[in-house]
């Protein structure tokens, strides 16, 4: 690893209370052309005494604007030492999670994952216009119907056609009798170039897309492609418990990713990450931010500095070692609901190595789903899959409360052959 190391709470403190001694406290300096102050005093109380073992409380009242890409190279002097830590963050999650070579991607912590993907197919866009002289008809986005809404939100905003492929019910894979047709479609209606989302664990299912599903098809028809990878739920999971992995910046075809921490991570909402590799960002730059030192290439403008900060406090508080301990141990919790799913006979999907089992509708009644708070695939009619997702509140414990009451819910129903079921 080259940049995440373990660190002890006082060290992780000393380097929080550096960074912000390193960007502005208005108490201190003048800055009469800054749009901004700490937090409001009459609102949010500022005791030293209580902040002094508290350095993401003082990060938040102290109020770093985060505006801009800080991998670039100018940012605003006013928060340069938080906007270190990010860097620093990025380069964890590009390099020491997703295998990038070193100073080689760019990247920003962004309001969520759906904003990290829309920058993403933003940037495609604008790049195969400029680049390549596409009319805006001509630019589609590929991605499976089990892709996140966020896509369809890209396509919206972005004026661009979405062209969802059919998945394989049970295993929840691309059909690629599907996708060939799709391409060939979209080829009719006049689409040259795709924007290619391919899903590291999907929201609903955990589910992987294999990326040369994509690329075998399209380089064999000659179709140019951007593929970014949306790892919004599965970055910091899959990663670390499939280490053959092919869908980090290992690979070539993978020039952008999208990492979720307000999920697994723990970390406050709105701690989206975005990645891309070095020279394609600034197809996002908006050149009239004239008064943002650096400009700005990033959606959301100005942000936090706070949100950076808190993943970086997480992440640097497990260290590698101990992240993996914790992936392993959600593995392990997992695995116990997916046997004992299975000693009832009752029919699931779960994703080697991650951490959703989502069960077929039909063994789960709506008062259980309730009762548990287990997600539907859809809110209006009828669901076809429950889903669980294992975090770390989700004990063994609580698991074998809601398979004693599936258990119950099965026996009074007494369903025909139930004995057969559980053997």
């Amino acid at each position: 690893m080259r940049f995440w190391k373990k660190l002890i709470a006082k060290q992780i403190a000393e380097r929080i209370f550096q960074a912000l001694d390193q960007s502005i406290n208005y108490r201190e300096r003048t800055a009469l052309g800054v749009p901004a102050s700490r937090l409001d005093q009459k609102v949010f109380y500022d005791n030293p005494s209580l902040l002094q073992n508290a350095p993401f409380l003082r990060t938040l009242l102290q109020n770093p604007n985060h505006i801009g890409c800080h991998t670039l190279g100018d940012s605003e002097p006013f928060f340069a030492g938080t906007q270190h830590l990010e860097r620093e963050l990025i380069s964890i999650c590009a390099e020491d999670i997703l295998k990038g070579e070193p100073d080689a991607q760019d990247g920003y912590i962004a309001a969520g994952g759906t904003e990290a993907n829309i920058q993403a197919v933003w940037i495609y866009r604008n790049y195969f216009m400029r680049e390549k002289g596409a009319d805006i008809s001509e630019i589609g986005i590929l991605c499976s119907e089990d892709s996140h809404y966020s896509m369809f939100k890209a396509g919206n905003l972005l004026n661009l056609k979405n062209y969802p492929i059919k998945v394989n019910f049970d295993n929840r894979q691309i059909n690629k009798s599907h996708l060939s047709a799709t391409i060939q479609k979209a080829q009719k209606d006049g689409i040259r170039y795709f924007i290619v989302v391919a899903n590291m664990m999907t929201t609903m299912f955990g589910s992987v897309d294999e990326v040369s599903d994509y690329v075998e098809i399209l380089e064999q028809e000659k179709i140019a492609f951007k593929l970014h990878v949306d790892g919004a739920f599965g970055g910091f999971i899959y990663p670390f418990s499939a280490p053959q992995l092919s869908l980090n910046f290992n690979n070539p075809h993978v020039t952008s990713v999208t990492l979720d921490a307000h999920k697994l991570v723990e970390a406050p909402y709105g701690t989206g990450i975005f990645l891309i590799r070095k020279g394609w960002i600034k197809y996002a730059c908006t050149e009239e931010a004239q008064y943002v030192n650096g400009l700005d290439v990033t959606l959301s403008g100005s942000r936090s500095g706070a949100n950076a900060v808190a993943v970086w406090m997480i992440l640097m508080t497990y260290g590698p070692n101990g992240w993996f301990e914790k992936i392993h141990i959600l593995n392990y919790r997992t695995k116990w609901l997916c046997e004992q799913l299975d000693e009832l006979n009752i029919e699931y999907f779960r994703q080697s190595g991650s951490n959703i089992v989502a069960i077929k509708s039909e063994y789960i009644s709506e008062a259980l789903a309730h009762q548990f708070g287990l997600v539907p695939d859809i809110h209006i009619g009828k669901a076809n899959w429950y889903k669980i997702v294992v975090m770390d509140h989700v004990t063994v414990d609580e698991l074998d409360k809601f398979i004693t009451a599936v258990r119950e819910m099965l026996e009074k129903k007494n369903v025909k052959g139930f004995e057969k079921l559980i053997g």
